[in-house]
């Protein structure tokens, strides 16, 4: 074999699997076909992604987050969600309120190009990782002996297991005819840092208005990362405009909350949709990150499941290794497959009809989504378990 592992996709989840290998004797090759100057230092893309505890943990066992400036993360304390104009919240405090718990957040918040330079950073001191950039996979398939792919420039690899990283929307998964559940949500997601008057308490906030979502993730007290969906028919309303009067149409949408609002950088859009695979694994083939499973943003979910499908099937493959078992045997990726399952499934489709329901516009939906914010407050064991998913 060329390698041991090969690896379809250098983005932060592809980066993370393989640097889960350090100090291990097997070989790891990463193609992607960015070019490497996007991988070394990638540009900001508007994405503030929240990170429970269990993700701090396992980028600290990886020797990431000692990578992120101090100063680029930011505390994420509690979580309120409001249903339309009404001022009346449901309210997730910090956990050391909630129950006692030593920790004065729920989770934390660092930029997205952040994470991936600090897991580059990571890999590039690996001795047992060839990083092939600049380069597309043309063709993969796998047999029972060994994963092949085929490069764009006429080179053909082969390796023990193949990896596909390449993204929610994966040509590996489709070459290797593992079927996803796919859900567009006809919508847009805009993305854009403002500044305000009023402090923002380093409270996240989901406002579900109607024709419109607003999500804020706050970073420093007077700085937020404000996150809009819209219908497809209609982001161009919003796109077009000036950046500053985008800025004026979110402080009009949260009715002054934040005080005087301006912008503080640039606007990144993003098409919305979800999906999840109906396996991780197949034949010498396994998914891992957004691949397997790309989530709505609402949840904050997205890259906290990338992370936990690199740590729990590198541990299953480095195990088998261990012991003198073919790391790409079935029974190695299908306890991968199982074990992720069990937590992304219920989570996915749990999301994506909640999303459904707080968007939905009829007047007794309407009337109903006040209702469940208002129980949903009186339940302290139901909060204790949203809770507990939204911190890892």
């Amino acid at each position: 074999m060329d390698t041991d592992i090969l690896i379809v996709g250098a983005g932060p989840a592809g980066l993370a699997f393989a640097r889960q290998f350090k100090n291990s004797r097997l070989r790891i090759t990463m193609i992607e076909k960015a070019p490497l100057e996007s991988i070394q230092n990638p540009a900001y893309d508007g994405r503030e992604i929240a990170l429970t505890h269990r993700s701090r943990e396992i980028m600290q066992n990886l020797g990431m987050w000692q990578r992120i400036p101090e100063n680029e993360i930011y505390r994420l304390r509690d979580a309120k969600v409001y249903n339309g104009t009404s001022d009346y919240t449901l309210h997730f405090p910090q956990p050391s309120q909630a129950r006692g718990g030593k920790t004065d957040r729920l989770g934390n918040l660092i930029a997205n190009h952040h994470i991936r330079r600090a897991a580059y950073e990571e890999v590039a001191q690996m001795h047992n990782v060839t990083l092939r950039c600049g380069v597309g996979v043309k063709h993969v398939e796998t047999n029972a002996q060994r994963a092949l792919v085929q490069l764009d420039n006429g080179e053909t690899l082969t390796a023990k297991l193949l990896i596909a990283a390449d993204s929610r929307m994966s040509q590996t998964r489709r070459q290797l005819g593992i079927a996803a559940d796919m859900h567009d949500f006809g919508r847009t997601v805009i993305v854009f840092r403002t500044k305000h008057t009023i402090s923002n308490q380093h409270t996240a906030s989901e406002c579900f208005f109607y024709g419109r979502t607003l999500a804020l993730l706050p970073l420093e007290e007077h700085l937020t990362n404000c996150v809009i969906t819209i219908s497809n028919t209609k982001a161009h309303e919003l796109l077009d405009l000036p950046h500053e009067q985008l800025a004026k149409e979110a402080e009009k949408m949260l009715g002054g909350k934040l005080g005087e609002m301006e912008m503080a950088g640039s606007v990144h859009s993003y098409p919305l949709m979800g999906v999840h695979a109906k396996r991780f694994c197949g034949t010498r083939c396994a998914l891992i990150g957004d691949a397997a499973v790309g989530m709505h943003p609402v949840t904050a979910h997205g890259y906290n499941l990338g992370l936990e499908s690199t740590d729990i099937l590198s541990q299953q493959i480095l195990q088998a290794d261990s012991r003198g078992k073919d790391i790409g045997s079935s029974d190695v990726l299908e306890m991968y497959n199982i074990k992720h399952q069990l937590h992304t499934r219920p989570l996915y489709h749990g999301t994506n009809a909640m999303v459904t329901f707080f968007t939905t516009e009829n007047a007794p939906t309407k009337l109903l989504r006040d209702a469940v914010l208002r129980v949903s407050n009186n339940l302290p064991p139901l909060k204790k378990l949203i809770s507990k998913q939204l911190t890892g």
